[in-house]
């Protein structure tokens, strides 16, 4: 059970004890914090506190962070794309439509239960001998994830996404018709606050940074390869709506008239890193899902 003590400091006087503890601690959400106060897991000055108390300067937090639960996730045999394979790392390519990692309401059918069946030699994360999912991609994104087998690997990759080193290059179908041949959008993401499942521009978001370039332009839409600097939840969708282009097909921040394509046009083609343990830089290519290839074929046709 970890702790972690803070002491709020004037420019945080007023501030929710919930907005508090998720803008200091990147790993809790929001929500999270709101159950850890519920559940008498922060305190403040040494008392338990409602979850709608407003700090005051010099109080002295203390975060006690749960032991995790062990998941009990099923082992399914899957035909999974994997792209490389050794004792510390792996690199899939996940197809559109599959679930990253269980969750209530998915326990089965997702990246994890297959990873838990093909791999023979987990030696563990944390203790609990599991792949360790060190970045996700959205349900209905394709593309390439690594994945780590040990502990080792674990650090070693976290670490890379935190320095901002690791490369994720994604290609995407957006609406309308980019001018310019490459930009940079810099805008924090937060949760929307009218719709707590969808996340927004956001003024006290978290960082996020996404590099574009136009790769081909159509009638109606722009392809375009995007490029992570930060790895925020929906973070190129967010983005790409932000500046005008939002992503065809996306049901959740596309236009009501968009292409039915079961989610969005969006591909995490290519991803690089350098190895925990050679400490060799890696890169690897995944093709577009033929749905996606087929689409834009379709689109030059027309053009």
């Amino acid at each position: 059970m970890d702790k972690v003590l803070y002491t709020v400091d004037e420019s945080n006087k007023g501030e929710r004890l919930d907005k508090y503890i998720s803008t200091q601690n990147e790993e809790v959400s929001r929500t999270q914090a709101q159950l850890l106060i519920k559940d008498g897991n922060v305190l403040v000055n040494g008392q338990q506190v409602k979850t709608n108390y407003k700090c005051q300067e010099n109080d002295v937090i203390e975060l006690i962070m749960p032991e995790p639960v062990e998941l009990d996730v099923a082992a399914e045999e899957m035909n999974l794309d994997i792209y490389y394979e050794d004792e510390d790392v792996l690199v899939v390519n996940k197809p559109k439509g599959m679930v990253v990692h269980p969750a209530p309401g998915h326990m089965t059918g997702t990246l994890v239960n297959g990873l838990m069946a093909h791999c023979k030699d987990l030696s563990g994360i944390n203790g609990v001998m599991r792949p360790g999912i060190v970045h996700r991609i959205d349900k209905d994104t394709s593309g390439l994830l690594m994945v780590a087998k040990n502990d080792l690997a674990h650090e070693g990759l976290v670490q890379q996404l935190v320095d901002k080193s690791v490369t994720r290059k994604y290609t995407a179908l957006v609406h309308g018709n980019i001018q310019h041949s490459h930009g940079t959008i810099d805008a924090p993401i937060g949760r929307d606050k009218k719709d707590r499942q969808s996340m927004t521009v956001e003024p006290d978001g978290k960082q996020a940074v996404t590099h574009f370039t136009v790769l081909e332009n159509f009638k109606d839409f722009t392809l375009v390869e995007c490029q992570l600097e930060t790895g925020r939840t929906h973070q190129i969708r967010v983005h790409m709506k932000y500046i005008g282009y939002p992503l065809a097909g996306d049901p959740k921040y596309g236009p009501k008239k968009t292409l039915e394509l079961g989610g969005q046009a969006l591909h995490a083609g290519v991803l690089g890193f350098i190895h925990p343990r050679t400490k060799e830089y890696m890169e690897f290519n995944a093709p577009l899902p033929e749905y996606f290839a087929e689409l834009i074929e379709k689109l030059r046709l027309e053009h």
